[in-house]
């Protein structure tokens, strides 16, 4: 539909809409929908998605108007309070005849709307002055003297033309792990190349907007990749197979974007226990999963967690949780001050005899490296940090790997696929990359390729590497090439208490437990308890409302501004089991933009992982209920794939080729100079977030390959 014609049925509609916006949200103390500058948001949506507009927006406003003129002969925006409140809750139950739309499709559709326009970012064309954060008490921060961005340390790319013909060594991604080789690797004295598919956004490019972030990805992503020519596909268990779009759940989508996840993520730094790599010694292979040992213990890694821990940055209480295995030495910097809610989940803790102690996070608690302490924003895990205090890929060791002189970075460059020969020894990459619309490809040679794009598009790569030699793509002789894909189910709890206990500091977590993470009765593995980072408006009023609230009138503004100081929230990942049947494959009917198979993803997460969850979250309503909690309930996983943020495990590690896909180095089976350094490695995924590991492996795996280099 055209612009003219969008904008006449805007004008055409709008009384009507302003009139059920003013429901949704009224005006009281504080301004209503209208007064709050919701119109100008969904004008911006208007434009965005015409489709919505046209086909669900407009004709659910005519055929509300004429159901008001049926009904009381007036148009709705005639109609008194309580009538329009009653024609609208008889739309919300659908409980209305022969409408050209679904009634209660056009209700929750314009409701979201409305509630995105109040709530959201002011960057977004509503929430004019923010007014209503202060309404309910949402401090987005930065807690500084200034909202000016800190300097970031600018990262030189190079064009196809200044790249060298030949490298000792193409990492392929610069997140956690790949950023991590390149530093190790061009210390080293190894010139090396660094192949990222996404781009260097620096802070003011990643954005702001509370629906389109790696919490909210409503309409987008901040980090990428792009919406349209990055598609991936799920297999259902019918057989269909439909493309999903990198913001949509069935993606299962990690930042793309120099740094990675690192970029915007949460930064919760956990060692993994020692029994997470020898689950199935200690409690069997349930049926139907593939759970296995690792080949390396917890003391091979000690030595690397304590060089990550110090070298990039880990703020933490080398004391807490005890029993997670030995450490050398503390933490370089201090634990996050206690919060409001940290104080009374501890009071509670000592009540019920539990052992808590503060989150590790790869977050500057003191001036480090010449960049601020944290700043305690309200806008933590999704975006990229004002103040350059989180610690991540892209500012310590890629920035360390560019300064050495040894190392160069070209990034919106993807590698399609791996050259070998033989089926033995990898010899380079075939680089492929847009510009103004032209498509270019370069070959670059190598003496060592390193993967560590990610447990998704790494066994993407591997697969459509295929060669004479091995026909089902790079290490896949037997099958395993994108097998074993797992993540991280959350589960946990929600409570309403009678007074406020969030006092806005970010980053929020700062308490956990991990008394349940093995031992549990009859459950395999188990998981972390800890309270939640700061929670944007938006996720309170989708995720975080009690089940029997009100949700729009003036009932539902009532409870957004009781509820939102007055909400905790204790949640966790738990141990994954993992299942050959949850996988990554080549697409055979979907291509992106350069003509390459699309990753294709398929599997449920495993029974007993759901088992776990349930325990946890039972556990969640506990120590919530001792906190003094007056509401609680709980939040349980669906069944299906989990292999989002921390996706792990598709070129698993191991002794035996014929079980694994990369030795007890990191390299691939049957080759001496390709290697992985990602999560794909992971056999399991522990029961706490995996970068911490990640990290640790890939020192491990770039020191390996100096070795051989």
């Amino acid at each position: 539909m055209s612009a003219e014609n969008l904008k006449h049925n805007l004008d055409e509609v709008r009384q009507v809409l302003a009139a059920v916006a003013d429901r949704m949200i009224p005006g009281d103390a504080w301004p209503s929908a209208t007064d709050g500058g919701v119109l100008e948001y969904v004008k911006r949506r208007v434009d965005e998605d015409a489709d919505t507009w046209t086909n669900v927006i407009v004709p659910g406003l005519r055929a509300l108007d004429a159901e008001a003129i049926a009904r009381y002969g007036q148009s709705f925006s005639q109609l008194s309070v309580d009538e329009q409140d009653r024609l609208l809750h008889d739309i919300e139950r659908d409980a209305v005849q022969a409408w050209p739309v679904s009634a209660k499709r056009f209700f929750t559709t314009l409701l979201s709307l409305v509630i995105e326009g109040y709530y959201g970012s002011p960057d977004s064309g509503g929430n004019l002055e923010g007014k209503s954060w202060d309404m309910i008490g949402f401090r987005p921060g930065p807690v500084s003297d200034s909202d000016v961005p800190v300097p970031e340390t600018d990262l030189p790319q190079r064009n196809f033309d200044q790249l060298r013909a030949h490298y000792d060594a193409v990492v392929v991604g610069a997140g956690a792990g790949g950023s991590v080789a390149a530093a190790v690797l061009a210390e080293a004295g190894l010139q090396v190349l660094v192949v990222e598919r996404g781009s260097w956004l620096r802070y003011s490019e990643v954005g702001r907007d509370h629906t389109r972030n790696h919490r909210l990805s409503k309409y987008g992503h901040n980090t990428g990749p792009g919406p349209t020519g990055n598609p991936r596909t799920f297999l259902y268990e019918n057989g269909d197979e439909r493309i999903t779009a990198p913001f949509e759940g069935n993606y299962h989508n990690n930042a793309m974007t120099v740094g990675g996840g690192t970029r915007v993520y949460g930064a919760q730094a956990w060692r993994f226990h020692p029994d997470d790599l020898r689950m199935a010694t200690r409690y069997g292979i349930p049926d139907g999963s593939s759970l296995s040992d690792w080949p390396i213990a917890y003391e091979d890694l000690e030595p690397y967690y304590d060089k990550v821990e110090w070298e990039i940055g880990v703020a933490g209480d080398g004391d807490a949780h005890p029993g997670r295995g030995k450490r050398r030495r503390p933490y370089p910097m201090p634990p996050f001050s206690k919060t409001l809610e940290v104080e009374r989940l501890a009071r509670a803790a000592a009540h019920l005899g539990w052992e808590v102690g503060p989150v590790p996070l790869l977050i500057n608690t003191v001036q480090r490296d010449g960049r601020p302490a944290c700043g305690r924003c309200g806008q933590c895990v999704g975006f990229a940090c004002p103040t350059n205090s989180k610690n991540g890929g892209h500012n310590t060791m890629l920035v360390r790997a560019l300064a050495t002189g040894n190392c160069d970075l070209v990034c919106d460059t993807m590698v399609e696929r791996i050259d070998t020969a033989a089926g033995k020894r990898a010899t380079g990459v075939r680089l492929v990359r847009e510009v103004a619309g032209d498509i270019q490809r370069l070959q670059v040679r190598a003496e060592h390729v390193v993967v560590a794009a990610g447990a998704i598009e790494s066994a993407r790569l591997l697969l459509n590497s295929a060669s004479d030699a091995e026909p089902d793509g790079i290490g896949n002789r037997n099958g395993l090439v994108g097998r074993n894909l797992q993540g991280h189910v959350y589960t946990g709890a929600y409570a309403l208490f009678d007074e406020p206990i969030q006092d806005g500091l970010g980053p929020g977590v700062g308490i956990a437990t991990c008394r349940f993470a093995h031992g549990s009765n009859g459950i395999v593995g188990g998981g972390m308890l800890a309270n939640e980072f700061t929670r944007l408006p938006l996720i309170h009023w989708y995720r975080a409302l009690a089940p029997d609230a009100a949700r729009w009138g003036i009932a539902g503004k009532e409870t957004m501004r009781e509820s939102y100081l007055r909400t905790g929230q204790v949640q966790g990942p738990i141990q994954d089991i993992p299942t050959p049947n949850e996988r990554v494959r080549l697409s055979p009917t979907v291509k992106d933009r350069f003509g390459v198979p699309v990753a294709q993803l398929s599997g449920s997460v495993h029974p007993e992982s759901l088992r776990s969850a349930a325990m946890l979250a039972e556990q969640a309503e506990i120590w919530l209920s001792a906190a003094g909690a007056r509401k609680v309930w709980r939040t349980l996983p669906g069944k299906g794939l989990s292999a989002g943020q921390h996706q792990a495990g598709t070129l698993r590690m191991g002794a035996d080729p014929s079980t694994s896909v990369t030795d007890p180095s990191g390299r691939v089976h049957g080759y001496d100079n390709l290697w992985v350094s990602d999560g794909s490695v992971h056999v399991t995924n522990g029961g706490v977030n995996p970068v911490l590991t990640i990290l640790a492996l890939a020192y491990r795996t770039a020191e390996n390959l100096v070795k051989q280099a």
